[in-house]
C-alpha cells in the first residue's frame, strides 16, 4: 500500500485494520471487561472494593509467575515445574525462620538464590544437553515435589505476621490516616496512581514520536487520544477501588515493579529481541549470531527466580507452607500466559498480556466462587476459556500467513 493511500484512510478504516492486526491483544481486554460485567450483574458483591481488593491479592503470585513463563514460551519451550518450584521455595522461606531462627530478609535472599539455582539446573539440561524442556521440567516437577515433601515432612509450617505482610498487607498512609469506613482515598495509593498515569503518558508519547521519526505507521490523533483515554480509565478504575479500600497491597506493588522491568526487558533490550527471534525462527537466530544456549539458560534462570518470588508471595498470602502447596499451579500460570496472547508456537507474547490473562483466570474463579459454582463446573469453564484462547491464537496466525 502506498503512503498516499495510507494518508487517505479514514479513522474507521485505520481502526478496523488495527483491530484485525491485533485481534489477540484486544480479545483479552474485551474478555476481561465482559467477564467482569457479567459477574457484576449476577452478584452484588463482585464489584465491592473489598472483593476486588481480594481478587488482586489472589492474582499477584500468578501474574508474577506468568511474567517468567512468557519468556519461556516465547522462546519455544515450556515450564511444567513452576508449581513445584512455588511449593519448594515457599517451604524454604517458611522453614528458615521457623526452625533456624533466621531473619525474614536473609531467608528471602536465600530463597531467591535457590530459585536461581533451580533455573540454572533446568536451563543447563535444556540449553547445553539438548533435552526437551517438556521432559526437563516434568522431571523437575517430580524432583521438587519430592524435595518439598522431604523438607516439610508432611507438616504445615506457619509463617510470622511480619513476613505475611508481603502477601496480605497494604502500603501505609503517608499523610492522612483513614479506614474504608471514612470513604477517604488512601493517599499513598493516590500518589502511585498519579505516577503510573504520568509514566504511561510519557511512554506512549515517546513511542509515538519515535515511530513518526522513523516513518512508521501510527494511529490518527483522534484514535490515539481515544486509546490512551481508555487505558487511563482502566488504570483509574483499578486504583480507585484500591484507594477506597485499604490501599495498594505490597504484593501488587511487587508485581508492578516486576511487570515494568520485564516489559522493558522484552521491548527495549537486546536480550528481549533475541528471545523473540529464537522463538520466531531458531535457525535464522543462530545464523544471525545469537548465542541460543546462553539465552536459553538465562530464560530458565529468570523463570526460577520469579518462581521463588511467586512462592514467597503465595506463602505470605496463605500464612503457611505445606506439602500440597503449588500443586497444579503451573496450569493456571501457563493458561494465564496463553490467554494473555502468548503464542503456543513461540515468537509472540507480552508481559502486560500475561498479567491481564492472570486477571482473567482469577476473575473467573472469584466470580464463580461468589455464585457458589462447584469445583467441577469451575474447572470445565477455565478449560474451555484456555481452549478458546489457543484457537484464537492459531486462527489469527493462519489469517496473517
Amino acid at each position: 500500500m502506498s503512503s498516499k493511500a495510507k494518508i487517505h484512510q479514514s479513522p474507521i478504516e485505520v481502526l478496523k485494520m488495527s483491530l484485525r492486526n491485533n485481534i489477540r491483544q484486544y480479545t483479552m481486554f474485551i474478555a476481561l471487561i465482559s467477564i467482569m460485567m457479567i459477574f457484576s450483574l449476577l452478584s452484588d458483591v463482585f464489584f465491592t472494593p473489598r472483593n476486588l481488593s481480594t481478587l488482586f491479592l489472589q492474582t499477584a503470585h500468578i501474574a508474577v509467575l506468568a511474567c517468567g513463563v512468557v519468556l519461556v514460551i516465547v522462546a519455544g519451550h515450556i515450564d511444567l515445574s513452576i508449581g513445584a518450584v512455588v511449593g519448594l521455595t515457599g517451604a524454604i522461606v517458611a522453614i528458615l525462620p521457623a526452625r533456624y531462627g533466621m531473619g525474614v530478609v536473609p531467608a528471602i535472599i536465600i530463597t531467591l538464590a535457590v530459585g536461581a539455582l533451580i533455573g540454572l539446573w533446568q536451563g543447563y539440561w535444556v540449553a547445553y544437553r539438548d533435552v526437551p524442556a517438556f521432559i526437563v521440567t516434568l522431571a523437575g516437577m517430580m524432583i521438587f515435589n519430592g524435595l518439598l515433601l522431604g523438607v516439610t515432612q508432611g507438616a504445615t509450617i506457619a509463617t510470622s505476621s511480619s513476613f505475611n505482610k508481603l502477601g496480605q498487607g497494604y502500603l501505609p498512609n503517608l499523610f492522612i490516616e483513614s479506614t474504608p469506613r471514612d470513604m477517604l482515598p488512601h493517599d499513598t495509593t493516590v500518589i502511585i496512581w498519579i505516577v503510573v498515569i504520568i509514566a504511561y503518558l510519557w511512554l506512549e508519547f515517546k513511542k509515538r514520536r519515535e515511530r513518526l521519526h522513523y516513518g512508521f505507521d501510527v494511529l490518527p490523533r483522534s484514535l490515539f487520544i481515544l486509546k490512551i483515554s481508555l487505558v487511563i480509565l482502566l488504570i483509574s478504575a483499578i486504583f480507585s477501588v484500591m484507594a477506597l479500600y485499604l490501599g495498594l497491597p505490597y504484593s501488587i506493588l511487587i508485581l508492578m515493579v516486576i511487570g515494568g522491568f520485564y516489559t522493558f526487558l522484552t521491548t527495549n533490550t537486546t536480550f528481549g529481541r533475541h528471545v523473540y527471534a529464537i522463538g520466531g525462527n531458531k535457525e535464522a537466530a543462530m545464523l544471525s549470531g545469537i548465542n541460543i544456549r546462553k539465552r536459553t539458560l538465562w530464560i530458565f534462570i529468570s523463570s526460577g527466580i520469579l518462581g521463588a518470588i511467586g512462592g514467597i508471595i503465595y506463602t505470605a498470602r496463605v500464612g503457611s507452607a505445606a506439602a500440597s502447596a503449588g500443586q497444579a499451579m503451573e496450569l493456571d500460570v501457563i493458561a494465564a500466559a496463553i490467554i494473555g496472547g502468548t503464542s503456543t508456537l513461540g515468537g509472540e507474547g507480552t508481559i502486560v498480556g500475561a498479567i491481564i490473562g492472570a486477571l482473567v483466570m482469577s476473575t473467573l474463579n472469584n466470580g464463580m466462587l461468589l455464585l457458589d459454582v462447584g469445583t467441577t463446573q469451575r474447572l470445565i469453564v477455565r478449560g474451555l476459556v484456555l481452549l478458546l484462547a489457543v484457537w484464537v491464537d492459531i486462527s489469527s496466525r493462519k489469517k496473517n500467513s
